[in-house]
Parts: C-alpha cells; sequence; structure tokens
C-alpha cells in the first residue's frame, strides 16, 4: 500500500507540474511549433493518468478488472505515441527544416501514429502487444517492444538530425537549441529503459514532467529574445549575437552587417491599414530568410525596430563583395515572387546597405556606416 501510495504522489506531483506547464503555454503564442509543444503536453497528460488509474487499479484502489486494464494499458501506450509524434513535429520547427513546411509530409509522418492506433485495436482480440491472463494478471506479448520502437523512432529520427545540426557551421546560431534537442532523450530514454526492465519503479513521468519543464525555460528565452510579428531575433538578441560573433576567429571568412529598411513603408500603413503593413513586413522577413538559405553561410536575423532589419552574414574573403552582392539580389527577387504570390496592391521593396565589421568595432557604429550605405541606396532608388 505504502509503495501505491508513494507512487501515486510521484504521478500526481508530475502531472500538476506540465498541467501548469500547459496553462502557461496556452495562448501565449499562436506560433505553428509552440501549438505542437502545446499538444505534447496534452498527450502527456494523458500518458500520466493512464499510467497512475493502472496503479491504482492492480493495487486495489480503483475497480479493477480485465477491460479497465487493457483501457488503461492501450491509452497509456497510444498516448506516449502521440506525445512523441508532437515532440518529433516541433524539434523539426525549432530546427527550421524544410520537412515541416509542407503539410502532406506532416501527415504523412503520422503513419506509424496510426499503425499503432491499429496494432491496439488489433490486440483487444488478440494479445499480441500485451494481455491480461486468467488469474487477471498483466503481460506482455510477443510484439510488446514494438510499441516502444514506434513511439521512439520519432524522437531518435529527429534528435540525430539536432546533433548533427551541432556541428553544422552554417547552424551557429542554433548550436545552443540544438544541444539541448539532441540531448533531451537521453534523461527520458534511460528513465524508460529502468522501467521496462523494473516496472514497479515509478521513473518515467517524473522524468519526463521534468524534461518538458527544461524544454519551457527554453522556449520562454526564445519568446524574450523574439519579435512576436516576424519571430526574427529581437534587437536584444541581436547585440548578443553580435558580441558573441565579433569574437569567433574565421580564418577566411569575414563579417558584414546589412541594414534593410522597407521603400516608402509609410505610405502603405496610411494608404491600406496597419494589419497590410504587419503583412509586408512578414513578407520582408521571410524574403530575408530565404536570402539567407540561399546563401548557405552562417547568417542571423533580427527585426531593428519598425521597418528595419538586420542582418549579421558572414562571407567568404576572398570574393565577399560578390557574395553579399547575391544575397541581397537573392533577397530583393525572393521579395518580388513573394508580393506577386500575395497579390500586393502595392509595390513593395527593401533597400539594404552593407557594411564589413572590423575588430571591436562597437555595433552602434557599424550600423551608423550600414545605414550611411543604406540611403545611397535609396537616393539611386528615387533619382
Amino acid at each position: 500500500m505504502l509503495y501505491t501510495v508513494l507512487y501515486m504522489e510521484i504521478n500526481l506531483v508530475a502531472i500538476v507540474l506540465v498541467g501548469i506547464i500547459g496553462f502557461k503555454t496556452n495562448g501565449l503564442s499562436k506560433m505553428v511549433a509552440q501549438r505542437n509543444f502545446a499538444m505534447s503536453i496534452g498527450a502527456e497528460v494523458f500518458f500520466f493518468l493512464s499510467d497512475t488509474v493502472y496503479v491504482m487499479s492492480v493495487h486495489g484502489l480503483f475497480p479493477c478488472g480485465t477491460a479497465m486494464i487493457m483501457i488503461t494499458k492501450s491509452i497509456y501506450f497510444f498516448s506516449t505515441t502521440l506525445m512523441c509524434y508532437f515532440w518529433f513535429v516541433y524539434f523539426e520547427h525549432i530546427q527550421e527544416s524544410r520537412f515541416v513546411e509542407s503539410m502532406k509530409k506532416v501527415h504523412l509522418a503520422a503513419i506509424p501514429l496510426l499503425i499503432m492506433a491499429g496494432l491496439l485495436v488489433v490486440n483487444a482480440f488478440t494479445g499480441i502487444l500485451f494481455y491480461v491472463d486468467g488469474q487477471g494478471i498483466y503481460r506482455r506479448g510477443p510484439l510488446f517492444i514494438v510499441q516502444y520502437v514506434l513511439a521512439y523512432a520519432y524522437v531518435f529520427f529527429t534528435c540525430s538530425r539536432a546533433f548533427l545540426g551541432v556541428f553544422n557551421k552554417n547552424k551557429y546560431n542554433k548550436r545552443r537549441q540544438l544541444i539541448i534537442l539532441s540531448c533531451f532523450p537521453i534523461a527520458p530514454a534511460g528513465a524508460g529503459i529502468l522501467q521496462f526492465i523494473y516496472p514497479q519503479l515509478p521513473l518515467a513521468c517524473a522524468t519526463l514532467s521534468v524534461v518538458t519543464l527544461l524544454l519551457y525555460l527554453d522556449w520562454t528565452e526564445q519568446v524574450i529574445s523574439m519579435d512576436p510579428l516576424t519571430m526574427l531575433n529581437n534587437r536584444k538578441q541581436l547585440a548578443y549575437r553580435y558580441d558573441v560573433w565579433t569574437h569567433v576567429h574565421e580564418d577566411d571568412q569575414d563579417l558584414y552587417l546589412l541594414m534593410a529598411d522597407a521603400d516608402r513603408f509609410k505610405s502603405i500603413n496610411d494608404t491600406y491599414g496597419h494589419l497590410e503593413g504587419d503583412a509586408a513586413l512578414i513578407r520582408i522577413a521571410d524574403a530575408l530568410r530565404h536570402g539567407c538559405r540561399v546563401h548557405g553561410r552562417k547568417c542571423s536575423i533580427s527585426r531593428y525596430g519598425g521597418d528595419e532589419f538586420v542582418v549579421l552574414a558572414w562571407v567568404k574573403r576572398e570574393n565577399s563583395e560578390e557574395e553579399i552582392g547575391r544575397l541581397i539580389s537573392e533577397v530583393q527577387t525572393h521579395l518580388e515572387k513573394l508580393n506577386r504570390e500575395a497579390e500586393s496592391p502595392y509595390e513593395l521593396k527593401v533597400c539594404i546597405g552593407a557594411a564589413k565589421v572590423t575588430a571591436s568595432a562597437p555595433l552602434k557604429e557599424v550600423i551608423e556606416e550600414a545605414d550611411a550605405r543604406l540611403y545611397e541606396q535609396k537616393e539611386l532608388v528615387h533619382r
């Protein structure tokens, strides 16, 4: 009885903890990534509840029967796979994977989840995954391990990609996040293996709740350093990145700062309203992301304020001006494409000025230099 009460208390603390995280998460962000994080928390709560009810049932604190054990265990294993699926989609969003740009691919990724649902239905009649014997005791079936393979395949795949990304120089600005994601499964996997061997140990729920808390704290830190409209870095994060990157020594590369400004943005707001102005800023942000992605080197994009954006970009020293020119051209070309797709009733363009960062130069000084180049470009455009 003491063991049962202790198991219940640990699980209830875990439920309360993730419940608070879920409550704090709800409505805080409309990002698709965070919606998947919130849904993973919902699946986690079902996982914890089913585990708690199962333990209460088999130890006589809850009406126990074959049907109850089968139902609680079915919910337990399905919610495990569901939780891992939402983690998978969330992690892919955090890594800015092209995979999640296609909803068709995201839906296809749910195939293992559907297979798990089908197996659980079949299991109710065959016991291939688990069953209850004649004495009312829960037993593992011949394909029991398949449940863990289907669920953990999601986490293994996305965390392996995060681990490889840690060593990718082009993902330098996301290295801290990638390290967190790649280390994410270590504690839950260790707890899961121990509970697989010793089912009486209440490790899974406690470990998952702590890991979820760490992910939530990491997310709130991202929110603090992110512009809520464009989902780019804010000025605070720009200052941090600049300070870090100017102390990084690249043997064959130079660091440039690009200042981008929407041309005649005030007239868009005055004529079409602020909602349309926001849509224009989002298109500019998307064009900057595309240009940096095509550039293929370390870049960090920030919204500096209003209709101004700043890009930090590493370029090859031997042809730095040509690379910067191609990056700017790619941004402007893609912005034209986005305008056509949006059927924009106005002309939206950006002027971009670039300044090479010299050792120990203050950020304000480099921005002023890039800003001067920006206004030179504006004068050329408006002649």
